[in-house]
């Protein structure tokens, strides 16, 4: 007990570790429990000062994503096998370095570790991760009418018109059989997962994979895209981690998509934090 309250207190040491290694925390729109699934967006941790902390600005697909000044949101930040979590607020942001921006964020109140390894969950916050669909893809090129279904069906979202019957949300490429993930964050050109170790033979037999997630309310076509893995490790309790990165490569406009949807779930989540502050 006394080496856990030790560690618990020891939080900004943690947040300078991960500083000093030129390292992220995980960032995630504060919302009301139960009204849908969160996004963890990496960003990369720049200073520690006494009045809060500076990160870089999260990137997706190349698409700059700013909080609103003011937007709740819940830090996740890992040292080894500990995980803990907070609560903090965007208090502006600035140009940075090099074409990025800076964003501020207030010094966390209260940090707390996480009840369980496998849990982004503390007694003020809870994290709600999205399960993802994957397939093993056996041939990229029967993914591309699949992904050109998936696109017609976010303009159809988005221009406030019904999807059909017989849209992405069934349809699939060559693929072998499939296997649940949990969307653990999202990065510059693609998303983390956790795979069960249960899963570990059929992981490791394949390079390119088919996903599928959906990320409602804000937005009701699911991501359908071809990704590849690029590197992976056991977890300690025992998830495999899959960093997937989206391969664009037989159909370069559906980036375009992929980069819309997750904008536009990600400004869903930001107006529904709006909502709950007022």
């Amino acid at each position: 007990m006394p080496a856990m309250r030790s560690r618990t207190a020891g939080w900004r040491r943690c947040l300078e570790q991960i500083c000093d290694r030129r390292g992220s925390i995980e960032l995630a729109i504060e919302r009301a429990e139960g009204s849908g699934r969160d996004l963890l967006l990496r960003a990369r941790l720049l200073k520690i000062t006494p009045e809060g902390i500076e990160v870089e600005a999260p990137v997706a697909l190349g698409e700059r994503v700013l909080f609103e000044q003011g937007a709740g949101l819940v830090g996740v930040m890992a040292v080894g096998q500990n995980r803990w979590m907070f609560r903090t607020t965007c208090t502006g942001h600035m140009p940075g370095p090099r074409g990025t921006t800076t964003l501020q964020l207030g010094a966390p109140m209260d940090v707390q570790r996480c009840q369980r390894r496998a849990d982004y969950r503390i007694d003020t916050a809870v994290i709600d991760l999205p399960e993802v669909s994957i397939w093993p893809l056996l041939d990229p090129t029967t993914a591309v009418p699949i992904e050109r279904l998936a696109g017609a069906a976010f303009l159809r979202e988005v221009d406030g018109r019904e999807a059909e019957a017989d849209d992405c949300t069934a349809a699939l490429p060559a693929t072998g059989p499939s296997c649940q993930a949990t969307l653990v964050n999202l990065g510059g050109g693609g998303v983390g997962l956790s795979v069960p170790d249960s899963q570990a033979g059929l992981v490791g037999r394949h390079a390119m994979w088919w996903m599928r997630f959906e990320l409602p309310p804000a937005l009701r076509t699911p991501v359908a895209c071809a990704a590849r893995i690029a590197h992976s490790h056991v977890r300690s309790d025992r998830t495999i981690y899959l960093g997937m990165s989206f391969d664009f490569s037989a159909n370069p406009q559906h980036r375009r998509t992929v980069s819309q949807q997750l904008l536009r779930a990600l400004h869903g989540l930001q107006g529904e934090g709006q909502r709950r502050c007022a």
